[in-house]
């Protein structure tokens, strides 16, 4: 039951629903949210938790509205003001079943309206169906050359994954257990090894802390993205040796190419990760405790949905334009890449300042890998 589940939902109300829910050994908990069609109407945020992890469970939920006016949750009493009429339930008793491809559910709450939905699960696990641009590494230059100078972000990847957070990949998908629990442990343990001190009420200085976990290997709801086509090259390499690319000969490494000034312009950007409805935002967070942004040119993205890419697919249908390119490279060529990138000056000891980056250099200069 674990994942992301997505969809409509019909009954008294209509509209769309997103449930989140993590595996906590012996049962299930999570979040839902539900976006009413009626935008007159509060959105519905349930904190769920099944008794146990039978495939049937009717946990009784209890509700909070979401004010529209800030996509969060807050009292009712504080926002009915802004709802003038409206009678909001306070709990609800859902009936929950897990079928092979998706959660189905129905609930009655406490003032009588009902619903039920058939939600999908997120389908990030399934390869990516964008078309690949297999290229060479000379096409791959003259092509990315000609592109508008920072109008696309670049990132690249080891294998043709598809577009997924590393949090979304360890199975989890819980934003507010990640806020409410992962977030203060690692402030507690990480404040004695910083020369600086987060204030994470701060914006800024939040957003900045989750950029220094993510690129010291913590699964963040964050994704690593470059200014540079060159620098999203190193990375698609990085991490694989000359012989390994030999003997996986005929692979590819990929490197995603997305027009952000296009995207930023045409969907809201949102940099609460808990807020109501679905989001993939564009952030360029300060470098606090961090020597790699710069060199690395690097910015991220920051989002709430485990399958980016369908995401990324839905907007540019419903509004005819491209949004997301990829781009495929033969794993042979790594030894020639690589050269190239270090005569560029594109190098380990440069993109990770500190004794890592020059040692893996050298290890690279001397070892021949």
């Amino acid at each position: 039951m674990n994942g992301q589940w997505c969809g409509e939902y019909s009954g008294t109300n209509k509209g769309y629903a997103i449930i989140d829910i993590d595996d906590m050994g012996d049962h299930y908990e999570g979040v839902a949210r539900l976006d009413d069609n009626n935008k007159d109407l509060p959105a519905t945020f349930a904190f769920i938790s099944t008794r146990d992890k039978a495939a049937i469970t009717t946990p009784d939920v209890f509700l909070a509205p979401i004010d529209r006016q800030t996509g969060l949750v807050r009292p009712w009493d504080e926002i009915k003001d802004s709802y003038p009429g409206v009678i909001f339930s306070a709990k609800v008793i859902a009936k929950i079943e897990q079928t092979e491809k998706s959660l189905d559910i129905e609930w009655e709450t406490d003032i009588g309206s009902k619903g039920k939905a058939v939600l999908p699960r997120s389908q990030s696990n399934l390869p990516s169906s964008y078309p690949a641009m297999e290229m060479g590494w000379r096409e791959f230059k003259s092509y990315v050359s000609d592109l508008e100078h920072r109008r696309y972000i670049f990132r690249g990847q080891r294998k043709a994954w598809r577009l997924r957070t590393n949090f979304h990949r360890t199975g989890r998908a819980n934003l507010n257990r990640f806020i409410n629990e992962d977030i203060p442990t690692l402030y507690r343990h990480l404040s004695a090894r910083t020369r600086h001190i987060f204030d994470l009420n701060n914006p800024d200085q939040n957003g900045a802390f989750y950029n220094l976990v993510q690129h010291h290997g913590y699964p963040t709801p964050l994704l690593d993205w470059t200014y540079s086509p060159f620098v999203a090259a190193y990375f698609a390499y990085h991490g694989t040796t000359n012989a390994e690319a030999a003997a996986r000969r005929g692979e590819k490494v990929r490197i995603f190419a997305f027009d952000q000034k296009q995207w930023r312009r045409d969907v809201n950007q949102v940099l609460n990760i808990t807020t109501l409805g679905r989001h993939f935002s564009v952030a360029e967070f300060i470098s606090i405790e961090n020597e790699r942004m710069i060199p690395q040119q690097a910015l991220s993205t920051v989002t709430n949905v485990d399958d980016i890419e369908s995401y990324i697919e839905d907007w540019e249908k419903r509004v005819g334009k491209s949004y997301l390119k990829i781009i495929d490279l033969p794993v042979e060529d790594r030894p020639h890449i690589a050269k190239e990138l270090s005569i560029m000056g594109i190098t380990p000891g440069a993109l990770f300042p500190g004794l890592d980056g020059a040692c893996q250099e050298l290890k690279e200069r001397f070892f021949d890998l």
